[in-house]
C-alpha cells in the first residue's frame, strides 16, 4: 500500500469534510483540516516529495490554533530545507 495509497485516503477525507463544510458544520471541519494537512505533510515526506510536504507542514502550523503544535509543524518543515530529491 504505502504512503501514496495513504495519500488517497487523506483526499477522500478533505473530500468529506469539505463537503461537511457546506453543509453547516464548518466548525467540525476546520478543526480537523490542519490535522489533515499534518497527515498529508508526512505520506508526502515518506513518498519523497520534500517541497509538497514542506508546504503540507506549513500549512498545517499556520492552520492550528496551537502554539506548540505549530512550532513542531514548523520544525518538521525547517528540517525538510535543502532535502528535494
Amino acid at each position: 500500500h504505502g504512503p501514496r495509497a495513504g495519500l488517497a485516503e487523506v483526499d477522500a477525507l478533505a473530500g468529506a469534510a469539505g463537503t461537511a463544510s457546506t453543509s453547516g458544520k464548518a466548525g467540525r471541519a476546520e478543526q480537523w483540516h490542519y490535522r489533515l494537512d499534518a497527515v498529508r505533510a508526512h505520506l508526502l515526506e515518506r513518498a519523497g516529495d520534500m517541497a509538497a510536504a514542506r508546504t503540507a507542514y506549513r500549512a498545517a502550523a499556520d492552520a492550528t490554533l496551537s502554539e506548540p503544535e505549530a512550532h513542531y509543524l514548523r520544525r518538521r518543515a525547517d528540517r525538510l530545507n535543502g532535502s528535494d530529491t
